[in-house]
């Protein structure tokens, strides 16, 4: 069955919509006093890693489930992506992401004690410490190296799980999810764990239109920069381990 460019556009626009839906939605609604570090941790990743397999199972077909600009790039360098669809795949997927999150941000409005902790933690946005108090003190250079190696790792195995000739193809979305999951549990008590540039800008653009949480969109630049270039090294290892009839 071919899907029309469209449909293909809607589906990582939906797709990501529910990727931040769950990710932004546990990273915000568990800032509560109530739980404690380590839980939140669990709970973010657990949510981003299983919700991923999901929307991939829905997705996957139609547009390839992507959800992730690094993720497109990374496919179209290492040849498996057509050029023309990079740029409306990217927006489709900020889109998405910014009325996913939009959405946990009304949900956040609706308790008038909860929103003022949402907002300083600009929606549970990534940073760095230099210009954020709420980081744990790693600096520029620790986040941008550890969004790049594990955005690579990720995209690594998108890359080689959903390859042609693999013969547990069917069970991609599983090794995909739990890749990203693994990724998470590891960086989020670095920066808060992007992996994902739309995951990133969705709420520091929002979180751009108050005094206390304006700080993420200042810092978002290397939440783009940093997994391209991870994505950009994936595609490398792709081509380098390919059979030459491949």
């Amino acid at each position: 069955m071919a899907y029309s460019t469209g449909q293909k556009y809607l589906a990582e626009f939906v797709g990501t919509m529910g990727l931040l839906l769950a990710v932004g939605g546990a990273a915000v609604f568990s800032l509560s006093a109530v739980i404690d570090p380590l839980t939140r941790v669990l709970l973010v990743s657990l949510s981003v890693g299983f919700g991923l397999i999901g929307l991939i199972y829905a997705f996957g077909d139609i547009s390839g489930g992507h959800f992730n600009p690094a993720v497109t790039i990374g496919l179209w360098a290492s040849g498996r992506f057509p050029a023309r669809d990079v740029v409306p795949y990217i927006l489709a997927q900020v889109a998405g992401g910014v009325f996913g999150m939009g959405i946990v941000a009304g949900i956040a409005y609706g308790n008038s004690t909860f929103f003022p902790v949402a907002q300083k933690a600009a929606l549970g946005s990534q940073c760095y410490s230099a210009g954020s108090t709420l980081c744990a003190g790693f600096g520029l250079g620790a986040v941008f190296l550890i969004e790049v190696v594990f955005t690579f790792f990720l995209v690594v195995v998108i890359l080689f799980a959903t390859r042609e000739g693999n013969s547990a193809k069917n069970l991609a979305p599983v090794g995909i999810g739990l890749t990203l999951l693994i990724t998470n549990l590891i960086a989020i008590p670095v920066d808060g764990a992007s992996i994902n540039p739309a995951r990133s800008f969705a709420p520091a653009i929002l979180s751009a239109t108050w005094s206390s949480g304006n700080w993420a969109i200042g810092q978002d630049w290397i939440f783009w920069v940093a997994p391209i270039i991870g994505g950009l090294f994936a595609a490398l290892v792709d081509r380098a381990l390919r059979t030459r009839n491949a």
